[in-house]
């Protein structure tokens, strides 16, 4: 069996839908003219377009007491999704019932309440894609994934109980008269008290992941909006290189330095599996797109440059100019531990630590914090620049006209923190 994964930039609007319906077609056709047995397809499937923006808005304004603010970007989504359905052709209230009111409770937490109203945007995407494919007479089942793959609740980072979970998806896909093609929701899953739970941003990778390592995947297919894998955002720089090939340390190097082709957790379910990573364009679906696998091709021959945007740099320096390294280091990274901070660049001196961080919500209190033990500083709207394969030569041209604010350089990589043009 094969697993699919379409992003909300797959499934924006109808013409989308209706690409997914040829691109499956174009996997059951080849399995059928090479003879093989068409044994399945999981087709993963994301929020539509923006919308998973679009409810994190909604859970803004409730949780600022913006209750007419919400409604009206609750009801904007709700006519998005109907509009998608009536170009399809498909009925509102009868062939799909979409969510009525907002699933928000103030006695919940902000992160409980988000994954909560969040989640529903692969519910009704998965939806609208599935009973679409079903009536244009495809064998089709739609999986509830809040119901299958297990998770504690760690609201908005929720961990896989890949035990229980495994188990459970194995058993559905393995039973007698299964259809061809199952759509399941990505990003989301659920605790075993029935709350519904989210993996993380761009999660949905993760969950074709997973699947692919549950169900012992041919390989598993990631469909983007770019040729494949290539050595620089498109929307920065405009000479990019597609990388046909790269090994699994490669692929998990890139996404880890914030690479946004992939989830930095979806390698690992592959790589113990030995399933092969695809990354191919949705616009071509006979294109070859990228390949990561165990037999991948030696180090990518060509520099990478990765984009992280929207970072901020915290400095803290102990307030009695005691050696920070030695006695603070385990303190620090405590309570960013705590405060759910992402780190994404770490630097050192005899008496500062610096770390470059994801700028979220969670910030300003671990930055309250910090301040209790150390002296800190920070600076924000910072981009974090990351360039593999490196040379004197493209260091150079890659500071030229940006204000660096810190700079790293190894053997091969490089990494500055830059101050964001306007």
């Amino acid at each position: 069996m094969k697993v699919y994964k379409f992003g909300g930039a797959s499934v924006k609007d109808a013409e989308g839908v209706r690409n997914v319906e040829r691109i499956v077609r174009l996997a059951l056709n080849d399995q059928m003219a090479n003879d093989q047995m068409v044994n399945g397809l999981m087709v993963v499937v994301s929020a539509m377009g923006k919308t998973t923006n679009a409810l994190e808005r909604v859970v803004a304004f409730l949780d600022a007491g913006k209750e007419e603010e919400a409604l009206a970007q609750w009801v904007d989504i709700i006519d998005f999704h109907v509009a998608i359905m009536k170009s399809l052709g498909l009925q509102p209230g009868s062939d799909i019932r979409l969510q009525g009111e907002i699933p928000y409770d103030p006695k919940r937490s902000y992160d409980e309440n988000y994954d909560q109203i969040v989640s529903l945007g692969e519910i009704m995407s998965t939806q609208i894609v599935a009973v679409y494919l079903l009536k244009q007479g495809l064998s089709v089942e739609w999986w509830n994934m809040p119901k299958l793959l297990r998770t504690d609740d760690t609201w908005r980072e929720a961990k896989v109980d890949s035990a229980v979970s495994s188990a459970v998806i194995r058993a559905g896909w393995d039973r007698p008269r299964r259809p061809q093609i199952v759509v399941a929701q990505g990003f989301i899953g659920g605790t075993a008290d029935g709350r519904r739970t989210t993996l993380g941003r761009e999660g949905s990778d993760y969950t074709a992941a997973l699947l692919g390592n549950y169900l012992d995947a041919e390989s598993v297919t990631i469909w983007k909006d770019v040729p494949g894998i290539l050595n620089a955002d498109p929307r920065i720089e405009p000479n990019t290189v597609l990388i046909p090939s790269l090994r699994y340390m490669d692929a998990v190097e890139l996404a880890n330095s914030g690479a946004q082709v992939m989830h930095p957790k979806t390698i690992r379910p592959l790589e113990n599996k030995h399933v092969p990573l695809l990354v191919k364009p949705f616009g071509d679906p006979t294109a070859e797109g990228s390949r990561i696998a165990d037999d991948g091709v030696g180090p990518i021959g060509v520099p990478v440059y990765i984009w992280r945007k929207n970072q901020i740099l915290i400095t803290m320096r102990a307030k009695d100019f005691a050696f920070v390294l030695e006695e603070s280091l385990s303190e620090i990274f405590d309570i960013i531990h705590r405060h759910r901070l992402k780190v994404s660049l770490i630097q050192s001196s005899a008496v500062t630590i610096s770390v470059c961080v994801d700028n979220t919500r969670f910030v300003s209190e671990a930055i309250q914090e910090l301040r209790t033990h150390f002296n800190v500083t920070y600076n924000e709207n910072l981009s974090l620049l990351t360039i593999r394969g490196t040379t004197p030569e493209i260091l150079e041209q890659a500071k030229a006209g940006k204000t660096i604010m810190l700079s790293q350089t190894t053997r091969r990589t490089a990494r500055l923190v830059v101050v964001e043009q306007k």
